[in-house]
């Protein structure tokens, strides 16, 4: 039997089959590189920390390093948490214009870190920019604070037509009857948060595509809705104090979230 050289010079057929590259979809977004990402989160934080200390000095709070070495972190203002104890206790004010300040000054940081780190994509931060700050911030802040402020001028008589279980001494009821009483609050803040962010995303997007020629339309994301861990905590204050542990527990973390703005400026890609 005769056994056929092989010639190793030869191409063979699985060769001529090239390898498929991944599929690309219209409208996906160049990912930052790493280094873009760490300067857009330290920036946008430092932002958002600049701002925070603007609002703490003008509600009365000590920003004297020596002031602050004397002073336990739990009592500095960010930190302070209300206590049934001490209800005269002061505490950190994060509202409306608060917000709004805080996210001006995240954003403001993200723009500055994208010029130092990825100058040659400032345009698509801009434009990134106005989405947050409009799309983001302004509109569904105004929506929930509207919102908001029309409930509580008619709350007694929303609270009046909402059915009860019962009465009597029984913590489980009182609490289910709070509970049921508030729920038009909590309804009322989701519809106008979901309104105003479906509403902002519209906004920004016709004016992307009439000033800046962008014709892809920027669909909601998830960090869309990281600004607004506030109105989790209007929610909270509508339910009950406003000065309630649990609201200013949520309080605190709401600048954090609002670094989140800054983070997408600052890394966007054109």
């Amino acid at each position: 039997m005769n056994i056929n050289t092989v010639d190793l010079n030869r191409p063979q057929r699985f060769s001529q089959f090239k390898q498929a590259s991944a599929p690309k979809f219209e409208g996906q977004q160049k990912e930052a590189p790493a280094g873009v990402k760490a300067g857009a989160a330290i920036s946008s934080l430092a932002g958002t920390g600049v701002a925070l200390a603007l609002i703490a000095k003008r509600q009365g709070f000590s920003l004297n390093p020596k002031v602050l070495k004397n002073t336990p972190v739990k009592d500095w203002a960010i930190f302070r948490i209300a206590n049934k104890k001490d209800p005269d206790r002061k505490l950190l004010e994060i509202e409306e214009k608060e917000i709004f300040a805080l996210a001006g000054g995240s954003v403001a940081g993200g723009l500055a870190g994208g010029a130092v780190f990825d100058r040659k994509n400032m345009k698509a931060k801009f434009r990134e920019a106005l989405t947050q700050i409009v799309g983001n911030v302004l509109i569904p802040v105004g929506f929930v604070g509207g919102a908001s402020r029309i409930y509580k001028k008619y709350e007694p008589q929303i609270k009046g037509i909402m059915p009860q279980i019962g009465a009597g001494n029984n913590k489980y009821i009182n609490f289910a009857n709070k509970f049921i009483k508030n729920l038009p609050a909590v309804g009322i803040t989701a519809a106008a948060l979901v309104t105003g962010i479906y509403t902002g995303s519209k906004v920004t997007n016709f004016v992307n595509e009439k000033f800046f020629g962008q014709k892809k339309e920027r669909k909601i994301k998830s960090t869309d809705f990281a600004p607004h861990v506030d109105d989790l905590c209007l929610a909270v204050t509508l339910m009950g104090s406003k000065n309630s542990p649990a609201a200013s527990t949520i309080t605190r973390v709401v600048p954090l979230f609002l670094s989140v703005p800054g983070y997408q400026v600052g890394k966007a890609q054109d």
